[in-house]
């Protein structure tokens, strides 16, 4: 899958500032940092996306899709967050 387009970053930049908005969570970095973040992870995601790949048994990584495959990276980095909550 392609790194995201500009507008794209733009729209996850304004989502994570509302979702911490709402939830009165403080980050410490300005706005622009956020955002050269936010580009340093979607560039991390297309760079590495081989090695992720690799790292699936084989029956996932010829049974899946790309799509497929980013649904199940995002639902374990998703429970681990929420675990990390606790």
């Amino acid at each position: 899958m392609a790194t995201l387009t500009v507008q794209q970053r733009g729209e996850v930049h304004a989502a994570l500032m509302g979702e911490a908005s709402n939830d009165r969570e403080v980050i410490s970095l300005t706005k622009v940092q956020l955002l050269a973040a936010l580009v340093a992870a979607d560039d991390w995601l297309d760079t590495n996306a081989a090695a992720f790949n690799s790292a699936l048994p084989v029956a996932a990584r010829v049974g899946l899709t790309a799509r497929q495959k980013a649904r199940l990276l995002m639902a374990v980095a998703q429970r681990r967050f929420r675990e990390g909550e606790r």
